[in-house]
């Protein structure tokens, strides 16, 4: 009979376990659902918008391939070769069917496949916006964490007064002094050009380290202010002071409390931080002589490009979706208040 105890409480524990990880499991399952639920028809609406600029544009293949001389027979010959000449929702069921696919439709300029063109240059926008990214999020957190850690401290209004000044100098200005600095001074990095990670992981990182810390300066300020702030508003609340008074560590109150209620607006701040770094670096791939995502977006719009654009805004709306996606769950996860349902 003494032994019956001892028998029952390793099962109790692994039952315990296991309820835990049902329950953990079906809340991540539900934070899916309804992320699902609000995004999926957020991206239907997001295409077909996308969808009717080219009709709101007034563009047409024919004056790109024909001149702006083009007989009113020849332009609409030409259209109808493109199937413009069909209902718009007819036009518009057929395109997002493909998207659907995977493809995008075909350059009004070159005739190339749309998917395949942002293929390449999406390839060397990632590399550079995903090591940004963790650039950004590792120093940010850093500076974030200690300013809220030594508040109202000259440590705290020194990285403050660090973090503004870095959240207002542009991307191509802070890209022009790391070239001259580190490429052209030191030669320490190469000033232009991408090489593929399947050439070698040492150069493609030497090759995207100088545009990912330009890319990085703003991560770094919005994480480090949104960290700082949500930090110090957990340190106010009650649970902190009823720690304190039970006698935890100071360390403990930081990872065990503090740290994981005020997390959220941080992590909140990254869901559009990775797809505006994808998107809006073009300026960045210019002075680095990257042929990117976002030097493709200003080729296609420049030369009236109508289905390239909108295969860049769909693959936009995409990244926002995913990465979105992704930031809730983290969020489900990680925060207790999204735990709670909160």
């Amino acid at each position: 009979m003494s032994t019956t105890p001892q028998a029952v409480t390793p099962a109790r524990r692994r039952g315990v376990a296991a309820a835990r990880t049902r329950h953990a499991l079906l809340r991540l399952l539900a934070v899916l659902a309804r992320s699902v639920l609000i995004f999926v028809p957020v991206f239907v609406v997001a295409t077909f918008v996308t969808f009717a600029l080219r009709s709101l544009s007034g563009l047409s293949p024919a004056r790109i391939q024909l001149g702006e001389e083009a007989t009113p027979e020849a332009i609409a010959r030409v259209e109808a070769e493109w199937g413009l000449d069909r209902p718009f929702l007819v036009q518009y069921a057929d395109w997002f069917g493909g998207v659907l696919h995977g493809q995008l439709g075909t350059s009004w300029t070159n005739g190339a496949d749309i998917s395949t063109l942002i293929g390449l240059g999406l390839g060397v926008s990632l590399s550079v916006a995903t090591f940004a990214l963790v650039i950004g999020v590792l120093v940010g957190f850093l500076l974030g964490t200690v300013a809220a850690v030594r508040r109202t401290t000259w440590i705290d209004r020194t990285i403050t007064g660090f973090v503004t000044l870095i959240s207002v100098m542009p991307a191509f200005v802070v890209g022009i002094v790391l070239v001259a600095a580190f490429a052209v001074g030191l030669g320490l990095f190469p000033a232009a050009g991408y090489v593929p990670a399947s050439e070698g992981v040492g150069l493609w990182l030497t090759h995207i380290t100088l545009p990912a810390v330009a890319l990085s300066f703003d991560v770094i300020a919005d994480v480090a202010r949104q960290l700082r702030g949500g930090l110090i508003a957990a340190y106010r609340e009650n649970y902190v002071t009823g720690a304190v008074v039970r006698g935890l560590s100071p360390r403990r109150i930081f990872f065990g409390h503090v740290l994981r209620n005020g997390l959220g607006p941080a992590l909140a701040t990254l869901g559009l931080k990775f797809p505006s770094l994808v998107g809006a670096s073009v300026v960045t791939e210019w002075i680095f002589g990257l042929q990117g995502f976002g030097r493709f977006v200003n080729d296609s719009a420049q030369s009236g490009d109508v289905p390239a654009v909108q295969g860049v805004l769909v693959v936009s709306i995409a990244l926002v979706v995913a990465f979105n996606l992704i930031v809730n769950l983290v969020l489900a996860r990680v925060t207790p208040a999204s735990q709670r349902g909160v």
